[in-house]
């Protein structure tokens, strides 16, 4: 299964990702499918979540990008790969060529995590730092295959890569065969345009909805427009769904078979991590979580039983603990507060035991007293709290104020 440039826009069809899905035996896993107890209860309906985090390296890419070198000619495996990504890409890229024997290089931004670098290093690909933005990575990575005759493995925009990713799509039926909705997360939209083409062929009934982060949402508006339009400056903390434009080929796909893309906020992308991690034990990415975020944020809006993609579980782990923190916040679960008092001995000790009285978990304190803005008497004390909830959250604002103290922010 090879197309050349001049065809690189033909239909991807059901036959295509079930020719993936051969070339693929042996060498993708067959990820779990796990139901939710939680999310179950929550939607009023069956949730099952499709566990591509626990993919080898860690998401689904290695589909795509393996379908797509394993179709190269000998002359164009002869002259190696190259490809641009912040990590999820790169490691399939990386892995599918040293598992078919072709020489690979990977462009990285310069601030790539570096558990993400060393991975993509250790999966056999010749690594090289360049640019700040993906862009500019992009950029270096397509110069050099002018340069070398490499031959540029895009991370979404091609049919090769498209059916790869459509095997995601016939796992979930034969898992779930009683299976209504299906959520997958989108950025360039390979992933979902790969599941669409499989699951509309054979269950057409299947509602399939994509996710996209609200800072990066570049499907809603070019939906509307008809064609792919680009987002300035996407921002969002799920960078495996951070992308500015579709691409052309999951475009036409998308807007013809899936059904509706929604859109989820960072506070529903933490909160989403937090409960992967702590209801169903899996280590998800933010990205792999945006499904999760919609049926949270939204639960009644989809008709079960519902399918949850997990698409990868590569998160930086000092990414992890800001994500975590940002979750548990989202969810009044950490609290911070700032007050003023006076500056007297025993005066930190008598405030924390008012917070001990209404069961709050001090995790920091910070204490200033030398600020042109304070009194000669007064110190201001940052504190930086564990709580159960919004209404525990509440209970310790009014216990602060009704022992005299004046929360400030």
């Amino acid at each position: 299964m090879s197309y050349s440039t001049a065809d690189s826009f033909r239909p991807v069809t059901l036959d295509d990702v079930r020719g993936a899905q051969k070339m693929l035996s042996g060498v993708a896993r067959v990820t779990a499918m796990e139901g939710s107890r939680h999310l179950s209860q929550m939607v009023g309906a069956p949730v099952h979540l499709k566990c591509e985090n626990l993919q080898r390296t860690g998401s689904f890419k290695l589909r795509g990008a393996y379908v797509r070198i394993a179709g190269l000619l000998p002359e164009e495996r002869a002259a190696g790969v190259v490809a641009a990504s912040a990590g999820n890409h790169a490691q399939g890229v990386a892995l599918a060529s040293a598992l078919l024997g072709v020489r690979s290089t990977v462009f990285m931004p310069m601030g790539a995590p570096l558990p993400k670098v060393s991975a993509t290093r250790d999966y056999g690909a010749e690594v090289r730092l360049h640019g700040q933005v993906v862009d500019e990575t992009l950029a270096a990575a397509q110069e050099y295959a002018a340069e070398t005759g490499a031959v540029f493995i895009h991370p979404f925009d091609h049919p090769d890569i498209i059916a790869g990713q459509g095997t995601v799509g016939l796992e979930i039926l034969e898992q779930c065969p009683e299976a209504r909705t299906v959520l997958v997360g989108i950025g360039g939209g390979g992933l979902a345009a790969g599941i669409a083409v499989a699951v509309k062929a054979l269950r057409p009934e299947v509602r399939v909805v994509g996710v996209q982060a609200a800072g990066a949402a570049a499907y809603p508006p070019s939906l509307a427009a008809g064609r792919p339009v680009a987002v300035e400056n996407p921002a969002t903390m799920a960078d495996g769904i951070k992308v500015g434009r579709p691409g052309d080929v999951p475009f036409r796909i998308v807007g013809e078979l899936v059904d509706e893309v929604r859109t989820v906020s960072e506070d529903e992308l933490s909160a989403a991590l937090l409960l992967c991690l702590e209801r169903a034990k899996l280590v998800v990415e933010p990205a792999g979580a945006s499904p999760v975020a919609a049926l949270m944020s939204d639960p009644g809006a989809f008709e079960g039983p519902v399918v949850a993609v997990l698409s990868g579980g590569n998160v930086d782990p000092v990414l992890m603990e800001r994500v975590l923190r940002h979750g548990m916040a989202a969810q009044g679960r950490y609290l911070a507060v700032r007050l003023r008092l006076t500056d007297r001995p025993g005066a930190l000790a008598t405030l924390l035991g008012v917070l001990s009285v209404v069961d709050a978990n001090v995790l920091d304190v910070s204490h200033l007293r030398t600020d042109p803005r304070l009194g000669l008497t007064e110190a201001e004390v940052e504190l930086h709290l564990e709580t159960k909830g919004p209404a525990h959250c509440t209970e310790v604002g009014q216990a602060l104020r009704e022992a005299g103290y004046t929360v400030i922010g």
